[in-house]
Parts: structure tokens; sequence; C-alpha cells
């Protein structure tokens, strides 16, 4: 069994939940690869894993980590961005035929799934963005309409070409429920099957062993694990950083600024510990760990601090409208605060992390939703789904007879 994976490269959200599932179908006997770019690729040789170099794509950014939709509309064009998707096809096409795979499967990138398609090979997209918004902006309304119109005309027919797996949590605790809105001549190609969290909870030794293993005494602990696109979390890693070295000494604070291939040290600044790099299972041991989350509002962040049970502190990228809808997604099920990033100050930020660390409401309703989602396993689910894919079954959705 050949298994081809291409996830989009920009930040490690996309990769990082394609990597465990090719461990797992590994485990299996599999053979895995992958096709990816920039942030992405240097994840993957940092993994050792086998991986194709394929054409990068990235959003144009402000400097303050804003998505610049005027300029990512305009350069590099309708021209280019025809020429660069081909180039991206043919690239996909040439390592598909390299590696002879069973299954191709896409995570939120087109021109996989036109190349496996283009070649007959059985494909899946691995998505939480059924559809793109683009952000409402008074100068760019009605193009932001009509972009939204044809995104979801597109892109639905391009991810349910073959079929479609939603790594998200079941109603009521949907993350990307503003993202999902999927017409009805699609929903037999799509199925929701759970975030993929490769390391749970129960894995773990108990939060005071591991603050004991850590060296975190009695504090309470604040994690923040930054992660997207470098140019994205560049401004807000500097503005978190000059707040918390001058935070109260009465919390703890890990910071992981996510730098592939960086040293894997901490530097502590006073009750300020920061990781250029943090491997997987440090990360998860810190998460279960701390007591409060403060990030960005990519989605496995969300689902991961769901599944640990720990209340978070979301600042979204400004005009990137999926982490937007995810943090008042999060807020609305009551397990997070959501902060404005041009309006946040240290003062403003301390406030909330007290709030929340002596009110305790938000501890007690993200324990109530942590013992819901645990009982839903995407990782399983995925593996399960592909393998029986690459067996040549048809209806890979239908349950399976135990």
């Amino acid at each position: 069994m050949r298994i081809y994976f291409s996830p989009c490269g920009l930040g490690l959200g996309h990769v990082g939940r394609c990597y465990p599932i090719a461990k797992e179908l590994e485990k299996r006997g599999a053979k895995t690869v992958f096709s990816t770019y920039l942030e992405g690729l240097k994840f993957l040789k940092n993994e050792n894993a086998p991986v194709f170099e394929a054409p990068p794509v990235a959003a144009q950014v402000k400097p303050d980590g804003t998505i610049d939709f005027a300029r990512t509309a305009a350069n590099p064009g309708p021209f280019i961005a025809s020429y660069l998707l081909t180039r991206q096809v043919v690239a996909e096409m040439e390592y598909m035929k390299a590696f002879k795979p069973d299954v191709v499967v896409s995570d939120a990138r087109a021109s996989p799934i036109i190349a496996a398609k283009l070649l007959g090979i059985p494909h899946l997209c691995l998505t939480n963005q059924f559809q793109v918004i683009i952000p409402r902006r008074r100068r760019f309304l009605r193009l932001a309409k009509f972009a939204d119109m044809i995104s979801l005309t597109l892109i639905g027919k391009i991810w349910t070409s073959g079929l479609t797996l939603i790594p998200d949590f079941p109603p009521p605790y949907t993350i990307s429920l503003g993202n999902l809105h999927i017409p009805k001549s699609y929903r037999k190609k799509v199925k929701l099957i759970g975030p993929i969290i490769h390391m749970r909870p129960e894995q773990l030794p108990s939060k005071e062993e591991l603050k004991k293993k850590l060296n975190l005494d009695d504090r309470p602990v604040i994690f923040a694990p930054i992660s997207g696109p470098i140019k994205e979390r560049a401004y807000f890693t500097g503005l978190l950083r000059k707040f918390f070295t001058e935070f109260p000494e009465q919390y703890q604070i890990v910071m992981s600024l996510g730098y592939p291939n960086a040293p894997t040290n901490p530097i502590q600044h006073g009750n300020l510990r920061i990781y250029r790099w943090m491997d997987d299972q440090t990360r998860f041991e810190y998460l279960k760990a701390c007591d409060l989350v403060i990030s960005r509002a990519g989605h496995g962040t969300i689902s991961q601090s769901m599944c640990y049970g720990k209340p978070m502190i979301l600042v979204p990228t400004p005009s990137h409208t999926e982490q937007e809808n995810n943090a008042k997604r999060a807020a609305q099920i009551g397990i997070a605060m959501l902060k404005e990033q041009p309006k946040l100050t240290k003062n403003e930020l301390t406030q909330n992390v007290k709030e929340i660390l002596e009110n305790g409401k938000l501890h007690k309703r993200a324990a109530q939703v942590q013992k819901d989602v645990l009982r839903i396993n995407g990782l399983k689910e995925a593996v399960k789904i592909i393998y029986r894919m690459a067996e040549g079954e048809e209806n890979v959705f239908a349950p399976q007879n135990n």
C-alpha cells in the first residue's frame, strides 16, 4: 500500500495533522511520501520523512501579520496565478508517477487533487475549511461577496472530486462552523471525522508529574504555542514576548515560537521560558501541564486545547476569516476569550489572565467539553478510511461490521 500526502505548507497545521496519519499507516505496513513547501517542507525534512518539494504559494501579508486581501488578489494576478497552478499540477503529476500511490491525500491543496484526477488515482481531501471567506471590507464588499460565491462553487467541486474528510468535532462542538457551509449536492462525499490528535492526554503522565519533569513549580502555567506562517506570526510573537517579559512573577510563562530546525533548548528570561522549536512530545506535555493557553486561533491549537481541557485566550490574525470564525466559535462554546490584536495591551492581557485563572468559569466549561470530545478519535477514523480506499472498497464511509 502506497499513500501520497500533499499538505499545504503554510505554517505547520496541515502537515501536523497529515504526519501522524502517515505514521499510523506505516505501522500497518504502508509506504508514504509527502509533497509540500515552505514551513511544511522544513518540518518534514527535520523529521527525516520522504518528501518532494512542491512549488510554493503564499498570501500577501502586512507588517502586523494582517492578510492583505488587495495585494493577494492583485499579485501575482490571474495570468501568473494560472501559470503557477499549472506548474504545481505538472509537478504533482510527475511526483505521483514516480511514487505510484494507491491513494492521494491532499490537505487544503487543489493542485494534487487535480493531478490525481487526471491520473485516475483515488484521492481525498482533508480540510476544515470547505469555503474560503474573503474578509468583509467596505472598499471590497462586492468583490468579497462575489469571491465567496465563486470559491464555494469552484473549491467545493475540487474538494469533492474525490472524498472529503472534515477533521472537526461534531455538533455542538464544531469549531469551523463558519467555514463549513456545504451544499446538499456535495454532502454524500463529505464526512466529519473529528480532529487529528495523535497524542491524547490519557497517554501522558499526570499534570503534577509533568510539572515536575518540566521543572515547573506550583505557580499557574501559561502556555503560548505560536503557530502559522512565519510572516503572519512574527508581529504577534514580538508583541507577546514584550508583554510577557513584564508579566507578574506569580505566573510561569512558556512560549513556543515554532521554528523547525531551530535548537530545542529553552531560553529563560525571569518567569518567561522561550523555545525556538518544541517537539511534539514536549508540546503536548506542556499543554497538559499548563493552566491557560494564549495563542492564535488556528484550528489545530483550538482542537488540541479542547481535548486537553484547557481554557484559551485567542488572538486571531487580523483579516484571517477562518481564525476569526474559529475564535468566535470557541467563545460561543464557552471555553475561550476572544481578543482583537489591534486593541491588545499588556495591562488588558494581564487582567484577562487573572480573571480566567481566578474565576474558574472557563476552566469548568473546558473540563465539561473535554469529557465529550475525548470520545471522538479523528486519527483512527482517517486511517480506517484511507486504508479502505487503498483496498479498493467502494463505499468507505459505510459502517464496518465487527
